[in-house]
């Protein structure tokens, strides 16, 4: 499905007319420093903050003014930031919750949490309580709950948070194998320019470039926006874009 975010105000949040588009099965990532608005704009992707202007549009339909809470949760599913809900929760029991905005029947279900659990390796752990795993392995379950909600968008709001490199790298590798519309908050530079097929750098609220990572992060924006020096090259290992960087201060 398209994801089109056209004149996005949110003035709580201070997002100011921003223009987005993420085509069938991309995957896009937002990124700008701490307070430019990367939150604010998925929040009202997901129907979690309407805005005070401008148009959120999944596969043509306007999320705020055509479709309710209920279809919205069926066409679009979220991974936020590492979270500490489901404490009293098995892992099976959390994933369910994915299923809520269907009406389909209970055997149907546990397929699919079934199937959900299985991609993102933890059948293992179904039975275990989620306050029981690891950092990454909760991130695992929480992508699984957003498959098990079967959108065809999906939301990622600094998923790699409190991660270590491992784990880091294992949930990314997973979203990008899903092949399916993705938006994505990223604090992690490389990680963004990695994964992502295009980024959206925003600052103070407004999108200040645009296009895939190699011709976006230039030493120029990123000296700009962020306050740093930075060289932009290819990592060794993997061909991708990889960052290196320097305070801005040159003494």
């Amino acid at each position: 499905m398209r994801v089109q975010l056209s004149g996005i105000h949110v003035e709580i949040g201070g997002v100011t007319g921003v223009d987005l588009d993420v085509e069938p099965g991309e995957f896009v990532g937002i990124v700008g420093p701490n307070g430019s608005g990367k939150s604010t704009l998925l929040r009202a992707l997901y129907r979690a903050r309407r805005p005070d202007a401008g148009t959120v549009r999944v596969d043509g339909d306007d999320v705020w003014r055509t479709l309710t809470a209920r279809r919205s949760a069926q066409r679009t599913a979220v991974l936020a930031q590492h979270s500490t809900d489901g404490f009293d929760f098995t892992v099976a029991e959390l994933v369910a919750t994915g299923r809520t905005p269907h009406r389909s029947a209970p055997a149907a279900d546990r397929e699919i949490i079934a199937r959900a659990l299985e991609r993102v390796g933890m059948t293992s752990r179904a039975d275990r309580h989620y306050a029981t795993l690891s950092g990454g392995e909760r991130q695992r379950v929480l992508l699984a709950r957003a498959l098990a909600q079967q959108g065809d968008v999906l939301v990622l709001d600094e998923p790699t948070n409190h991660l270590d490199i491992a784990a880091q790298l294992e949930l990314l590798e997973l979203v990008h194998e899903l092949k399916i519309t993705t938006l994505a908050a990223l604090h992690d530079l490389n990680l963004a320019a990695a994964y992502c097929d295009r980024l959206y750098v925003l600052a103070a609220g407004r999108v200040v470039a645009y296009g895939p990572a190699i011709d976006v992060l230039t030493p120029a924006l990123l000296l700009e926006v962020f306050g740093v020096r930075a060289h932009l090259g290819l990592n060794p290992l993997t061909g991708r874009p990889n960052l290196t960087f320097a305070p801005g201060d040159s003494r």
